[in-house]
């Protein structure tokens, strides 16, 4: 299928390595002219010089997964922190204008509730929600004014199944279902959509890393691990497997499109059936 996205500029934020990597992949691979973004210039040019790779073997000629490769994009990238003040106005600086913009950048961590200091809540807060506030109050006016863009909030399903483990995280993914809600709503009668993408468990760096030191650990295999997981930690998933990046990226690259123009305003599920509801 042809996204129609050939010349669109994307920026995805927090995208060096795992899903935001994944969608930079995906954008590429449909003709966008893609940023992506980290904080440290080392991780940013690792990252680049992989996308830059992978452009080149999967082209038209190259066998590679991506049929649909229009061999037109091109990335760059762009070192900042994006949960402060400072390093978004950098990131702004670099990339003035955008027609995509992917709010991927966050953290999380695992701390009992009452364990979880004001400085955790705090950095939580600003990593996760006040950087898309930032991002997206600088791009959504130049987007309406131009009748045409697409922002896309990477929130999860933590948003709607707070884990007990994460209460601080949940509350940022939350917090991000109401920032994209209330924006879409801002965009009404335009061309213009926010949206966000809930993801579940996904087979992310970190998440393969502590599923093989797991595995170490226990003497078990990292399958045997997966499985056990999703019998005791979540239960409720119809997948019954952590879900690739790309498959997340796949999700994202059709609501930044403009097939995708009806949608706006939602929280689009990929998250393996884990919430269970029809909402």
């Amino acid at each position: 299928m042809d996204l129609k996205l050939t010349g669109q500029t994307a920026l995805i934020t927090g995208s060096t390595a795992g899903i935001g990597f994944a969608i930079a992949q995906r954008l590429l691979a449909e003709g966008c002219d893609v940023i992506i973004n980290g904080r440290g210039h080392e991780r940013v040019d690792a990252a680049l010089a992989e996308l830059r790779a992978g452009f080149e073997d999967n082209g038209p000629s190259g066998g590679g997964p991506h049929p649909h490769h229009k061999g037109t994009g091109s990335v760059r990238g762009v070192a900042a922190d994006v949960s402060t003040t400072e390093g978004c106005a950098a990131l702004v600086a670099a990339v003035p204008q955008v027609h995509i913009l992917v709010n991927n950048a966050g953290m999380y961590a695992p701390v009992p509730f009452e364990e979880i200091t004001d400085a955790q809540w705090n950095d939580i807060f600003q990593a996760n929600v006040m950087s898309g506030i930032r991002l997206s109050r600088h791009y959504l006016p130049l987007m309406l004014k131009a009748n045409a863009g697409r922002i896309v909030f990477i929130s999860s399903e933590s948003a709607v199944c707070t884990p007990t483990e994460m209460i601080h995280y949940g509350m940022s993914k939350t917090a991000q279902l109401a920032i994209s809600r209330g924006l879409a709503q801002r965009c009404a009668g335009t061309a213009v959509t926010v949206n966000s993408v809930l993801p579940g468990p996904t087979w992310s760096e970190g998440v393969e890393q502590f599923v093989k030191d797991l595995a170490a650990a226990s003497g078990s295999t990292a399958s045997a691990v997966e499985a056990d997981f999703f019998k005791t930690a979540r239960p409720n998933s119809l997948l019954k497997r952590f879900a690739t990046n790309q498959e997340v990226a796949n999700m994202v690259a059709f609501v930044a499109s403009p097939l995708a123009s009806a949608t706006n305003g939602a929280a689009l599920r990929c998250e393996g059936g884990i919430v269970p509801t029809i909402a």
